[in-house]
């Protein structure tokens, strides 16, 4: 008798460990909007003014749509991708998050291991690129179309331009970038066939200082334009600094630059968050990967600035619109690379196969400053 209630310990003993080394927790409570918990795991800070400060914004709107208090969300700042991040999901957890959403492409491995390990709590990732193959019905990819609006926001600068020379502050030269940055131009390719453009990356996120020094350089080459993929609003101030326009990303950064910013594209995170949350509480399935744009009013773009914009942007960029939320695909060839090769026949379309944008093409018309 007293060897089997040593045999019951033991195993009793070894299923906690188990538990505790693998991070699982009991099944929880039916989900309510009153109960649920909900964690953020973020790559940088909403102070930024950029990418984290509009995924913020969609959290706090999420959070008014759905009726969800202070007590039941909790936010990770400034996390980068490795063992802190590892630390950071295990800490919400203990929290007892039922959800947790992380911002950082490099979060992916990362997350998906956790979903593994948990498959009691739900794992959200924005931009990340696994959760379609990965048979997981706890971990979840999704993203924006905003390569449609930065389409719109290309014909302000297409319009505007005197240079005919438009300049691109670009953090890294990855997928999700490249296609932006490709999008912009063509959306200026399409009301002004004389349009080039030239790309500087910083190898930075948010480095206003690096920022400055791309949209400096840009302008010495001829850019009287700037777009960017950064976070900080450097590349407006020094536009106007230099008498020359910009076209800001997510935030309308007019207040930045009064005189330089024609407008700005942005993301609506709080569709994909209060339709998320809501599916989950709702009991019902959420796609493994989501992805949603102009119609579904997730990406958009600023009013325009009428104190630099010139006549005819306001329609030209409604007309697009209109075209782009009826079934016109911005990728639409003939689309040449740089090097003269043909990437799309004339007529034939690119779709992204998942949420997470992959275009790696240079287009003719395209320049990379080294």
């Amino acid at each position: 008798m007293k060897k089997r209630s040593a045999l019951v310990l033991i195993i009793t003993i070894l299923f906690i460990m188990s538990a505790v080394s693998t991070g699982c927790r009991s099944k929880p409570e039916e989900l309510t909007i009153e109960k649920v918990k909900l964690a953020f795991i973020h790559i940088g800070d909403p102070a930024d003014m950029g990418y984290t400060y509009r995924h913020h914004t969609g959290t706090l709107k999420m959070m008014a749509n759905l009726g969800i208090t202070e007590d039941q969300v909790i936010n990770y700042l400034n996390i980068p991708a490795g063992s802190r991040l590892d630390s950071t999901i295990n800490e919400a957890i203990e929290w007892g998050a039922d959800m947790i959403f992380g911002t950082g492409f490099g979060y992916g491995p990362h997350m998906l291991e956790a979903a593994q390990k948990n498959p009691d709590v739900r794992f959200f990732h924005a931009a990340g690129n696994l959760a379609a193959g990965a048979g997981l019905d706890n971990f979840y990819n999704y993203f924006g179309a905003i390569s449609q609006a930065r389409y719109l926001s290309g014909i302000a600068a297409g319009m505007r331009t005197e240079t005919n020379v438009l300049g691109f502050v670009a953090a890294h030269p990855t997928a999700e970038v490249i296609t932006g940055y490709t999008a912009f131009y063509l959306g200026a390719l399409s009301v002004n066939p004389e349009v080039t453009m030239y790309v500087m990356y910083t190898g930075a996120w948010n480095d206003p200082a690096k920022e400055r020094q791309a949209a400096q350089t840009l302008i010495d080459n001829g850019a009287d334009v700037l777009g960017q993929h950064a976070d900080s609003p450097a590349t407006q101030t020094t536009a106007e600094s230099n008498g020359v326009w910009s076209v800001g990303y997510n935030d309308d950064m007019i207040a930045s630059a009064p005189n330089a910013v024609l407008v700005s594209p942005m993301f609506d995170w709080s569709i994909y968050l209060t339709k998320a949350v809501q599916t989950i509480i709702d009991g019902e399935n959420m796609p493994r990967d989501f992805i949603a744009g102009l119609n579904e009013e997730m990406v958009l773009i600023t009013a325009t600035n009428p104190a630099t914009i010139v006549p005819g942007t306001n329609e030209a960029i409604a007309d697009a619109r209109t075209r782009i939320i009826n079934g016109f695909n911005i990728f639409t060839g003939p689309i040449y690379s740089n090097t003269g090769e043909q990437i799309l026949a004339s007529g034939e379309e690119w779709v992204e196969p998942i949420s997470t944008p992959s275009w790696t093409h240079i287009i003719q018309g395209i320049t990379i400053i080294e």
